[in-house]
């Protein structure tokens, strides 16, 4: 099944950990939970124009909500630590943060 580079990351992650990674060429996204770690690399490479290094992936489970006296679970997601190689440069849209 090919899936478009698009539908795999579906958005960054912004937090203050994750701003802090950028220093060592680390990178957050939400990726899709069907994803796999080529998958991701490639979709990066794609998108971004970069040479990825490495690829981690968290499956970040569901929290348990109440809405008065209904009860459920969110939907669980998927994140990706993106670390770029050495000699690649950096993610525009990060970079314009910082």
């Amino acid at each position: 099944m090919k899936v478009a580079a698009q539908d795999i990351i579906l958005k960054p992650v912004i937090t203050e950990a994750s701003m802090q990674n950028m220093q060592q060429k680390k990178y957050t996204f939400k990726v899709a939970t069907f994803a796999t770690k080529v998958d991701i690399a490639r979709a990066c490479e794609e998108l971004f124009g970069v040479k990825v290094e490495k690829v981690n992936t968290i499956s970040v489970r569901g929290r348990f909500r109440r809405q008065g006296a209904n009860a459920g679970y969110t939907a669980s997601t998927k994140k990706a630590i993106i670390t770029l190689a050495k000699d690649s440069k950096g993610i525009a849209f990060f970079e314009s943060m910082v």
